[in-house]
């Protein structure tokens, strides 16, 4: 078995998911200098997103101050702009293989905390069937079957269905986010036994999207909703 990875790693070597050179040193699953680059979240952060606060004696940003969320908390792991370039091939160019080390990223560093909430599975962000034809694969489940096989918890990736081919909310003002995704999902079972569900994502700006997949959830009979993301956008404190 080893020698078979090692001629696989020899043929087929794997690639920084930062730079997208050939990892070194071999073997490595990210290059030594590249990992420094990635700005993981650190307190202070919001208590109910989890975006990074200016001020220690914040509790929560301006948007979520603001605005009532259908969640209860999330986590995140990477400030977005530090993975920004990767994020883009990891979701758009194919490079599917940067699940392997976010997912598990992602299960090392937050693994803790997704715990202590006692998910009976993880529901990840559905991308529509034209987008999925396309691109090959869905990078909120390739993050959240990582996470899971890890951590043990179920993924659930066929409970909820995105059934509009929304725009990309990239861009978008908070109003125009919510509109967008209006009547966007589904549940293609009615019946949910479920009652905490984490939501996986790649990224989380707003929120807009967590509370239209997690409001679907709780309608199908879900109790609480929680989620976890990639890359968190800092937004105003």
């Amino acid at each position: 078995m080893e020698l078979t990875n090692n001629l696989w790693n020899l043929l087929y070597p794997a690639r920084c998911p930062v730079c997208d050179k050939i990892v070194s040193p071999s073997g490595a699953n990210i290059c030594f200098a590249c990992r420094r680059k990635l700005r993981m979240i650190r307190e202070p952060y919001c208590l109910k997103c989890g975006k990074p606060l200016q001020k220690e004696e914040q509790e929560y940003c301006l948007d979520c101050s603001s605005k009532k969320h259908i969640f209860i908390s999330g986590t995140a792991l990477y400030e977005y702009d530090s993975i920004q370039d990767s994020l883009y091939r990891f979701k758009y160019e194919g490079r599917q293989e940067y699940a392997a080390f976010f997912g598990e990223e992602m299960a090392r560093y937050l693994g803790e905390r997704i715990r202590k909430w006692n998910a009976d599975a993880l529901v990840p962000v559905p991308i529509h069937q034209r987008r999925m034809r396309e691109r090959g694969y869905n990078q909120a489940q390739l993050l959240a079957e990582e996470i899971g096989a890890r951590l043990g918890i179920p993924v659930r990736s066929r409970l909820v269905g995105r059934i509009r081919n929304t725009l990309p909310q990239k861009g978008l003002g908070p109003e125009e986010r919510q509109n967008n995704l209006k009547k966007a999902f589904k549940m293609y079972e009615n019946d949910v036994k479920l009652d905490t569900i984490i939501i996986i994502d790649d990224i989380y700006t707003t929120g807009s999207t967590i509370d239209a997949v997690g409001n679907v959830l709780l309608e199908a009979g879900a109790k609480r909703i929680y989620f976890a993301t990639l890359s968190i956008g800092r937004g105003l404190s």
